[in-house]
């Protein structure tokens, strides 16, 4: 029952990923002209085009390197005892996670999904120059992990409370019969015997239904990163300006590194199998250098101002920075900072507040290059 629901999670996730990419692969080819007088990317020639190729080609394995090490620190780390996330230093950890994810819905997509859906390219367009759809959209994606993240917990609960019913009442008839046939002092041996196994049994479904909480949780964050690490690393790949090129490679290599660390921290905590977590930092890993490689064999035929392009990035960027603003303020930060084992530990609060506020101001510098 467990794997299953995890399956079903993992599947849709996959899918939805997959179906943006086609989008973002496919729609710049759609002919779609622009009105506005925006100036692309410098003119093309050999020679620059050479140039630029080297440092795309370079930035494929400096973001690979650095999205490969962030996604893994944490997951390894669970191996040293005082780094596990029962630990008070993993709630740090969490917290300067949950401020990197925080920062990048905040400071670096709704802000570009802001100014892509505002662009003088879709003015004269109906209804986009007419309509908020940024906030939306991110709007829209934010209730839309309200609702997965409800409904899948919900679905769970029911079908695991009902099975550990049917277990329950197994047991006390097993133990009337057992009653029956046993001394007062045997009854009361075997009442208070039952009495642990329920105990037991209820703290091991407390504990299950926490886990596919966290699973529920890192699932949908991984969905909402990997669909603007597509579109990152589609814009990367087809641009030719070489200027523009030296300080993203740079900045976008801290960024996966920053992003990874706060994906890698959830991923941790949702104990998934081995497999299973090695699929999850593999797929974060490989996005933005598979995004830049598709970016480099369009870039003769990208034109990443012209409306079609300009609704789709929008759309991703606002819908992506909706999933990462929910997950970073419900499923982490509120989940973590209420936590009772926090709130009794006035130096555990004070840590975390102080590691929240580094992780998003580390993120919002990031935003000066990219």
């Amino acid at each position: 029952m467990n794997n299953h629901n995890v399956q079903v999670c993992s599947y849709c996730y996959k899918a939805v990923v997959l179906t943006c990419l086609v989008i973002v692969v496919f729609a710049p080819g759609i002919s779609g002209e622009c009105t506005c007088n925006i100036k692309v990317d410098q003119p093309r020639n050999t020679k620059n085009s050479s140039v630029s190729l080297r440092y795309r080609l370079i930035s494929i394995v400096s973001i690979l390197i650095a999205g490969a090490i962030g996604v893994s620190l944490p997951l390894l780390a669970r191996k040293i005892e005082a780094l596990r996330p029962e630990n008070d230093i993993f709630f740090m950890i969490k917290a300067f996670a949950a401020g990197v994810i925080l920062a990048t819905g905040f400071i670096h997509l709704l802000p570009d999904a802001f100014q892509t859906l505002t662009s003088p390219c879709l003015q004269g367009m109906n209804p986009w120059g007419k309509f908020p759809f940024t906030g939306f959209f991110a709007m829209v994606a934010s209730i839309g992990c309200l609702m997965i993240d409800t409904f899948a917990t919900s679905i769970y609960q029911k079908r695991h409370f009902h099975i550990a019913k049917q277990v329950n009442i197994a047991d006390e008839e097993a133990a009337r019969d057992d009653i029956q046939h046993s001394h007062s002092h045997t009854s009361h041996v075997h009442g208070h015997a039952h009495g642990a196994t329920y105990s037991i049994g209820f703290d091991q479904e407390l504990i299950l239904s926490e886990n596919i909480r966290n699973r529920i949780i890192s699932q949908v964050l991984e969905l909402g990163i990997l669909v603007h690490s597509i579109i990152i690393g589609v814009s990367l790949g087809a641009s030719q300006n070489t200027q523009m090129i030296k300080p993203l490679l740079v900045a976008l290599s801290f960024h996966q590194f920053f992003e990874g660390m706060g994906l890698g921290g959830c991923i941790s905590q949702a104990k998934f199998k081995s497999v299973s977590t090695a699929i999850m930092a593999v797929l974060f890993s490989l996005t933005t250098p598979a995004g830049i490689g598709i970016g480099i064999g369009i870039s003769r035929v990208y034109n990443a101002h012209s409306s079609i392009s300009l609704i789709v990035e929008g759309i991703l960027n606002s819908a992506s920075s909706g999933i990462l603003i929910y997950m970073a303020l419900v499923d982490i930060l509120a989940s973590d900072f209420m936590n009772p084992k926090m709130q009794n530990n006035v130096r555990l609060l004070c840590g975390a507040h102080i590691s929240l506020l580094l992780g998003a101001g580390c993120m919002s510098v990031m935003a000066k290059w990219a």
